[in-house]
């Protein structure tokens, strides 16, 4: 998943970063006790090349850089993706705020990938997004080389909405799919799933 260049902070996409739980995650603001864990996962140019900001190699200097950057004061939340059984850092995920209005955004680690995990939060966050702001719609884009991207985008019933450049630290100018979720659309595939 690719996240672009954070804008000012907006009032409006303030989130208080709430714990979440899913089936098989717990989703919590990124701490200390994170960094080995997030290093062993984050250091892997495979992850690195399908996000704007992810540098490689990655360090414990670029972990704790993430940890400041997560605790400051902004718009959206940023969560670091922890697995309900033991407790292993697998991956991170969060809303920013940037230029087009409030993005989703999500890694997980290459060992967990195909599980679910990133759909999983994705869902998660799709919901905390439409619940605590007054967004109308939340965007998301993704490499146009990451089908495994694409398929947790449309699970969350996105649509596609064009295309763009990007510019990542490890990959530089790159081309996105670019997808977004209105707020209808969002309150109807809930009320399917209740059904």
């Amino acid at each position: 998943m690719v996240a672009e260049a954070e804008a000012l902070f907006d009032e409006s996409y303030s989130i208080a970063c709430p714990a979440l739980t899913t089936e098989r995650l717990v989703m919590r603001p990124p701490h200390e006790a994170d960094i080995a864990q997030l290093v062993e996962l984050a250091d892997n140019r495979h992850v690195a090349e399908m996000l704007a900001r992810m540098p490689h190699p990655y360090g414990e200097a670029e972990a704790r850089t993430f940890l400041a950057m997560a605790a400051a004061p902004r718009s959206g939340a940023v969560y670091a993706l922890t697995l309900k059984e033991g407790g292993a850092f697998v991956g991170s995920a969060g809303l920013n705020a940037t230029d087009r209005g409030l993005e989703l955004g999500y890694w997980v680690g290459e060992p967990y990938w195909r599980q679910g995990y990133a759909t999983e939060a994705a869902h998660a966050l799709v919901d905390l997004a439409f619940i605590s702001t007054t967004v109308q719609v939340l965007h998301c884009s993704t490499r146009v080389i990451n089908p495994a991207s694409r398929r947790v985008i449309h699970k969350c019933g996105f649509q596609y909405a064009g295309q763009g450049m990007v510019n990542s630290i490890v990959a530089g100018q790159v081309p996105v799919e670019r997808y977004r979720l209105d707020r209808r659309t969002w309150a109807s595939l809930r009320s399917w799933a209740r059904s």
